[in-house]
């Protein structure tokens, strides 16, 4: 795999729709700690946010793969129930166990942070010094709107309050939404920052975990409050969400004006048929199936790679990448024979 050094106007020329870039530059929105141990033979599983070397490593494994950004994101300054494992490879027991607020009065004396300070910047600071020449940030905050009222609430408790207190679900959607503009508008004024991503599931293999309805009325507000705020910047804005969104795609192109839709399954709409469909108006991000990716003999898994490009790369605004994520169970080997093969595609 041939290295080059990184350069985010190619980035930005696939997801702008604002020319054809000299070759397909690559993305992807999550790489699991496991899977950059792999990559790097490093134990950097092992290493926790807080050690002076961890983000050396992974803005280490970024580069060395060729890419022209470094994705990460930061959550916000919101505490959860002690069910939570952590935003960095910990795990959870079910969005009950983070629950903070079922009442009213738990709304009243939850802890919110300052509307001017969401979240932590350092470590957004920290990766800025150590970017080189030509790289940029495409981050964000850690988990949407719908995902964070999803667990301060609980999905059971979202259900029930939905019914029983409507203006409560608002409320907290309010506030939430005020953290995220907030957080946004700081990090796209940033010059480190190339794009903000955001990530936010809405939904599974059938539909939208919310109605369309409900969605028009908490959720998307703040999408387009987000992308005011990054375009005002003069940056894109890139949104991750899995899910049956089928619905609401129209609502998300042309009513919140996202730049790029992330995540893909092929079991609800493979990304060439996405391409076919709304390529016109917005930009697919990856969409490589993660089981072939994994699985592929290397012969198929370049045919493979080559025929998802030839339509979504032919008009140059497509990044190449998974579906989804780089899982720990997802040999190095296998996404490297990826890589070579789109730096090949022009």
């Amino acid at each position: 795999m041939k290295q080059r050094k990184p350069d985010f106007q190619q980035f930005l020329k696939a997801v702008t729709r604002a020319g054809r870039p000299d070759y397909l530059p690559a993305y992807e929105h999550v790489a699991s700690d496991g899977f950059i141990a792999q990559w790097l033979k490093l134990p950097v599983a092992s290493m926790t946010p807080q050690n002076p070397e961890y983000w050396k490593h992974y803005v280490r494994f970024w580069m060395d793969m060729g890419f022209d950004c470094v994705p990460m994101e930061i959550p916000l300054n919101c505490p959860l129930g002690q069910g939570h494992g952590g935003f960095y490879g910990g795990h959870t027991v079910g969005s009950e166990a983070m629950v903070m607020i079922a009442n009213r009065r738990d709304f009243e004396q939850y802890p919110w942070p300052a509307e001017d300070a969401p979240l932590d910047f350092q470590a957004f600071e920290t990766v800025g010094c150590l970017l080189p020449d030509g790289a940029r940030i495409v981050g964000g905050v850690c988990a949407g709107p719908y995902e964070w009222v999803s667990w301060l609430l609980g999905i059971n408790g979202l259900s029930f309050l939905l019914a029983d207190d409507p203006e409560l679900v608002g409320m907290v959607f309010e506030r939430i939404g005020r953290l995220h503009v907030s957080a946004t508008r700081q990090l796209a004024q940033m010059e480190i920052f190339g794009a903000i991503r955001q990530g936010d599931d809405l939904g599974f293999k059938t539909s939208t975990f919310l109605s369309p309805e409900l969605l028009r009325r908490h959720v998307f507000p703040i999408y387009s409050r987000m992308t005011q705020a990054v375009h005002a910047a003069g940056k894109p804005f890139i949104l991750h969400s899995c899910g049956n969104l089928e619905a609401v795609y129209d609502d998300l192109i042309d009513g919140c004006r996202i730049d790029a839709k992330h995540s893909f399954e092929d079991a609800i709409l493979p990304v060439t048929q996405f391409k076919q469909r709304y390529g016109g108006r917005v930009t697919p991000v990856g969409g490589l199936d993660v089981d072939k990716v994994c699985r592929l003999p290397e012969k198929e898994l370049r045919s493979y790679v080559r025929q998802v490009a030839e339509i979504c790369f032919a008009d140059g605004h497509w990044l190449l990448g998974t579906g989804n994520s780089l899982p720990d169970y997802m040999p190095a080997a296998q996404y490297r024979v990826v890589l070579d093969e789109g730096a090949s595609i022009k």
